[in-house]
């Protein structure tokens, strides 16, 4: 079934945001590479901030889906690990680039509120992630694990375009791990 104007416009956009930059980014290029004409665009997004803030909104919908998906039914123990894994296989497979959101964040900071808010919240979804799967997991008296954790996986969405995924993951893998083996071993 073929996609729908609106949805390879999303596609599209996303693809040359993330890769190019939002700004960077021309409405005359985002049409060109959709194979769409500029009316089309417009008739499903009213500028090219909402269409930001679609591909933005859409992007996140699948990260928390994939999160989500990856610990729903874990063991009690492993919520934590099966997030962070689960995170680096998104970067794996969709941001080689780095963090669209992150990229969001510093391009519309001055630009647009509703952006760089939304954005942002799209970073807190992820933290607020972290501390249920430390809860789950039993570690929430760990004071600032959540947060720890969240750094090192923000630190991997720009690490991964810096040194390759293989490099990247394999160097945060290795800081989760230390990170919970500390936090299960005062737990003791």
């Amino acid at each position: 079934m073929p996609a729908s104007k609106r949805d390879q416009l999303l596609a599209t956009a996303e693809q040359l945001f993330h890769e190019q930059g939002f700004h960077a980014t021309g409405i005359d290029r985002i049409v060109a590479a959709a194979g769409v004409v500029r009316m089309t665009l417009y008739n499903h997004f009213a500028s090219k901030e909402a269409l930001v803030m679609a591909v933005l909104a859409a992007r996140h919908e699948r990260f928390l889906a994939h999160l989500d998906t990856a610990t729903a039914s874990v063991t009690p123990g492993q919520a934590t690990l099966a997030l962070v894994e689960a995170h680096g296989d998104w970067l794996e497979r969709y941001s080689l680039h780095g963090c669209i959101m992150a990229k969001a964040m510093g391009e519309f900071a001055e630009h647009s509120a509703e952006i760089h808010a939304l954005a942002a919240a799209a970073k807190i979804d992820l933290l607020t992630r972290l501390e249920d799967a430390v809860s789950r997991d039993g570690l929430d008296h760990h004071a600032g694990l959540a947060r720890h954790l969240f750094m090192v996986l923000e630190g991997s969405n720009t690490a991964v375009a810096l040194l390759g995924a293989k490099t990247a993951l394999a160097d945060t893998r290795a800081m989760v791990d230390t990170l919970l083996a500390a936090a299960r071993s005062s737990a003791q």
